[in-house]
């Protein structure tokens, strides 16, 4: 039988405001346990929540980023349920009235085709603490430092049918927030991270089967990883007579595989309610289309620029726009050397390849896009040649100059373009080289052009590598054919 795979994820990103979303303790990463609680995080008697503006215009300009339908009420609802980390009995959320409603974000395919993906809803709500497993002799510590975060958990429709489509999903998501500015997107601790319900079906069946929750993946390896097991899971179950079980299950990187955390049933009784202590969120147009007006440019948006402005290629396009910081890096070494291909091409190439042997990421990088983009506009109007290029990158990256200019100068490495000089090392090479040069005039002439390879080694030897690479061909060849 064939097998149709159904997944959907629930997306939660953490979003990047100072305080916290009812109240003003800080949000900032890797305080001491217990330092940035306060009461209302911890639900104390007599405390009051106060929303946090800057939440709501995070949400509303992820909701226009992906073109969703932006409600002019929403409401906050009580979930209640009980959990060690959850100091309030209960969480604050969105069932009903959520600030975002139906949207499509399109993602990019292997082969280069795209693909919307349903975004059923986006609601703000407060993140839970931590539960801590390790150091503490057998027992479980527990940190409420991130109780209380906002959260935009970003729900998509079941619309992807396989493990690569589910993490470029992941991939658009990431890139979006991280353009507008609204979550850093740092899965490792835990900014980004994402339940994904899984079922199969057999082929041309309409109804879903029945699905795996696999919560709190933070790697888009891990996203990948644990599909493939669990398609792989629930295939070889039904195959064998058997009946998938409606769970809720964990994915163990180091055995690469899910296990069940806790059974399911069709439907939580979270008995939600309307939350007494916050008004209904009310927008006004003018709110929204300022918010519109003030969006960056997105990355759909740049990789169309890229495209049709700049002639890049679409590979080109879509790995140069996937990142706010890379496009933003590329745009200045393109504006500072004047060619966008040139551009593309070093920023790809030689900076990417540094960057990837170093373990770096592109705002780290030792060499800034204004450096780049003078030692690109070197190469273009032939004050050095592609070897000595390489060279100078080195020497940037290194430290050894702070422009490109300076460790040309410094290195000797400017190119020969004087056609005397470049002649006199030409002959120089041809006296030193008599075996070579009857070789060259015993060969047949459509067999010379490889043998020219010598001639020209030896002539960016004698100069260093400095000469015009162009002009010592051009001129061995005059000179080699004159004398067969």
């Amino acid at each position: 039988m064939q097998w149709e795979t159904v997944i959907g994820l629930e997306v939660h990103v953490q979003l990047a405001t100072r305080s916290k979303i009812f109240s003003g303790a800080s949000t900032a990463f890797g305080a001491e346990p217990n330092t940035q609680a306060c009461a209302v995080d911890l639900g104390l008697p007599g405390v009051l929540p106060v929303l946090n503006e800057a939440a709501v215009a995070m949400a509303v300009e992820f909701g226009l980023a992906i073109h969703a339908e932006i409600p002019e009420v929403s409401v906050f609802d009580r979930k209640n349920y009980f959990y060690p980390d959850l100091p309030k009995g209960y969480q604050t959320s969105q069932m009903y009235q959520p600030i975002v409603g139906a949207g499509v974000v399109e993602i990019t395919l292997e082969d280069g085709t795209t693909k919307p993906i349903r975004v059923h809803h986006a609601h703000l709500e407060e993140d839970a603490g931590k539960s801590l497993h390790e150091d503490f002799h057998g027992m479980t510590g527990v940190d409420l430092n991130r109780a209380g975060t906002p959260l935009l958990e970003i729900v998509s429709e079941p619309d992807m049918r396989s493990a690569k489509e589910a993490a470029a999903y992941l991939k658009a998501i990431h890139s979006i927030v991280t353009y507008l500015g609204i979550s850093d997107g740092n899965m490792a601790e835990g900014s980004m991270r994402c339940d994904v319900n899984v079922s199969v079906r057999p082929k041309g069946q309409e109804t879903f089967g029945t699905r795996a929750e696999i919560k709190n993946v933070n790697s888009f390896r891990f996203v990948e990883r644990a599909i493939a097991f669990e398609v792989e899971r629930q295939i070889e179950l039904l195959e064998e007579g058997g009946k998938v079980v409606q769970e809720t299950r964990l994915f163990d990187p180091e055995r690469d595989e899910t296990r069940s955390m806790r059974t399911k049933e069709e439907a939580n009784d979270y008995r939600y309610f309307p939350c007494p202590d916050l008004l209904p969120v009310v927008l006004d147009k003018a709110y929204i289309d300022h918010l519109r007006d003030n969006l960056p440019e997105l990355p759909a948006e740049k990789r169309a620029r890229f495209e049709n402005e700049l002639g890049l290629s679409a590979y080109d396009a879509s790995v140069l726009s996937a990142t706010r910081e890379m496009a933003d890096y590329f745009d200045e070494v393109k504006d500072v050397c004047g060619d966008a291909k040139q551009a593309a091409n070093w920023v790809q190439g030689e900076l990417s390849g540094a960057l990837n042997r170093e373990g770096l990421a592109i705002k780290d990088s030792p060499v800034s896009a204004r450096q780049l983009g003078e030692l690109v506009a070197r190469i273009i109007d032939g004050t050095i040649n592609g070897k000595a290029a390489k060279q100078v990158f080195q020497a940037l990256w290194n430290g050894q100059g702070s422009r490109a200019d300076d460790v040309i100068e410094a290195q000797g490495l400017k190119q020969v373009t004087d056609t005397g000089a470049i002649e006199t090392m030409i002959d120089q090479v041809i006296a030193d080289s008599p075996a070579q040069v009857a070789q060259y005039r015993d060969a047949e002439p459509d067999k010379r052009g490889k043998m020219i390879g010598y001639f020209v080694g030896q002539v960016m030897k004698a100069s260093r590598g400095t000469a015009n690479p162009q002009q010592v061909n051009q001129l061995l060849k005059q000179k080699l054919d004159a004398l067969c």
